[in-house]
C-alpha cells in the first residue's frame, strides 16, 4: 500500500471531480491524503465527510488561488494581482508546511491537479511528482488551429502552467479533445476526461428537458433567453429560486445532478473540461457558454464545436437564434457522438500512469498492494 499526497486547485468543481474519480479507484489499494482549497474542498467534503471518515482517505483544507469578478464579469487584472500576492505571501508558507508534513509522513508519490505548493515541497524532499490536469493542454498541445486571440492566450498561460507544476516527474493531460502534441512535449501523456464512478454507472436516456449548469455570475439576460425557449430546463449552479418561465432551479445535489444529466435531451453550460467531458461521455450534445474573459473555457468550446458534437458561443453573446440553431442540429450532434463513442473516458489510462510511476519509484509498494 502506497501513501499518496494529492493536491488540487480550488476554483470550480472540475479539479475536484477529477481527483474524486481517481481517489475512488486508488483508495482500494493505497492511502490518500487530499489537500483541497475553496470550491474543491466543499465538493470533496460531501464525498468524504468528517463524521463518516473513509479509512484510506483524509481530506485537508488549504489556501488556494481564486478568480475575481467585477460586475459579474471575470476580472483578469484582479485575478492576476491576487495571484501575485499568493505567490509572494502564501506560497512560501505553504511550501514550508508541506515539507514538514512530507518529512513526517513520507509519502511514496505526490500528485497535483494544478496546485503549486505541494509539488514544490515534494521536489525539495525528492518525492516523485505526477501532474494530472487539463491545463497542460495550454503548454503541450499543438493549438495552431485556434483563432489568433486564443493562440496568444494559450502561449501566455503556458508560462503560468510552467510556474504551477514545473519540475514534475511525469505529466498527464486530461481533455475531451486531443490535437497532436507540440515537438518537445511527446513525454506528456494524453488521456480523455476522468469520468466519476456515478457518471460511468449512469444509463443515459433521451428526456424532454435540457440541463444547464451556470456560474453564479450569469447575467439575468441569459436566464431570460433560456426561459423563453419553450423547452423545460433544469438549471444547476445558481441555487434554489422560484421557477422562471420554463426554468426550474435545482440545489446542488451530486446524485440528482448525475441523474438529470443522464436523462436530459442536451446540455447548455459553462465550458469547463470536466462537465463537457461527462456530458459527451453520456452522449449529450452541448451548447457551450464560456465567459468572454475565460479564455481557457473558450478554447474548450472551440474544440467542442470543431468536433461537431455541439455549438459554442460566448455567454454574453447568446441569443434566441443560436438557441434555436442548437436545437435544430441536435440529431447531427448525436450522430457524431455515436461515432465517437468510447473516446471520452481516460480513467484507465491515467491509473496506468499512476501505477507505472509508483512501480518505478518504489517497486516494493506495488508488489505489496497487488
Amino acid at each position: 500500500m502506497a501513501r499518496i499526497f494529492y493536491s488540487m486547485a480550488g476554483e470550480g468543481r472540475g479539479h475536484a471531480a477529477r481527483v474524486r474519480t481517481l481517489a475512488e479507484h486508488l483508495k482500494r489499494d493505497h492511502e490518500l491524503v487530499l489537500f483541497a482549497p475553496d470550491d474543491a474542498y466543499e465538493f470533496l467534503s460531501r464525498c468524504y465527510p468528517s463524521d463518516r471518515p473513509d479509512p484510506n482517505v483524509r481530506l485537508l483544507r488549504i489556501p488556494g488561488l481564486r478568480f475575481h469578478y467585477t460586475g459579474r464579469k471575470l476580472d483578469l487584472m484582479k485575478s492576476i494581482g491576487s495571484g501575485l500576492h499568493y505567490a509572494a505571501r502564501e506560497l512560501p508558507r505553504l511550501v514550508r508546511a508541506f515539507r514538514r508534513r512530507i518529512q513526517a509522513e513520507r509519502p511514496d508519490l505526490v500528485i497535483t491537479d494544478f496546485e503549486p505548493s505541494l509539488p514544490r515541497a515534494a521536489r525539495r524532499e525528492r518525492v516523485p511528482v505526477l501532474s494530472i490536469d487539463h491545463q497542460h493542454v495550454l503548454l503541450a498541445y499543438d493549438l495552431s488551429s485556434l483563432p489568433s486571440e486564443l493562440r496568444w492566450y494559450a502561449w501566455l498561460m503556458g508560462f503560468a502552467v510552467r510556474w504551477h507544476v514545473s519540475g514534475q516527474t511525469e505529466a498527464v493531460a486530461s481533455s475531451f479533445y486531443s490535437p497532436p502534441l507540440k515537438p518537445g512535449w511527446e513525454h506528456v501523456r494524453q488521456v480523455g476526461p476522468l469520468i466519476r464512478p456515478e457518471v460511468a454507472a449512469a444509463r443515459p436516456t433521451d428526456g424532454d428537458y435540457l440541463l444547464s449548469y451556470l456560474r453564479a455570475n450569469t447575467p439575468e439576460s441569459v436566464l431570460m433567453l433560456l426561459a423563453d425557449l419553450g423547452v423545460p430546463i433544469k438549471v444547476y449552479g445558481l441555487g434554489e429560486r422560484p421557477p422562471m418561465g420554463s426554468l426550474t432551479f435545482c440545489p446542488i445535489h451530486e446524485t440528482q445532478f448525475v441523474t438529470d444529466l443522464a436523462g436530459c435531451r442536451a446540455v447548455a453550460c459553462a465550458a469547463g473540461n470536466q462537465l463537457l467531458g461527462e456530458s459527451l461521455y453520456l452522449g449529450k450534445p452541448v451548447l457551450a457558454l464560456p465567459e468572454t474573459q475565460h479564455h481557457e473555457q473558450r478554447i474548450n468550446a472551440y474544440f467542442l464545436q470543431q468536433m461537431g458534437v455541439g455549438l459554442a458561443t460566448e455567454l454574453e453573446s447568446l441569443n434566441a437564434d443560436l438557441l434555436q440553431r442548437f436545437l435544430v442540429h441536435l440529431p447531427e450532434y448525436r450522430r457524431e457522438l455515436q461515432r465517437r463513442r468510447g473516446q471520452f473516458d481516460g480513467t484507465a489510462d491515467t491509473l496506468t500512469a499512476i501505477h507505472g510511476l509508483l512501480s518505478r519509484a518504489n517497486p516494493r509498494v506495488l508488489s505489496a498492494a497487488g
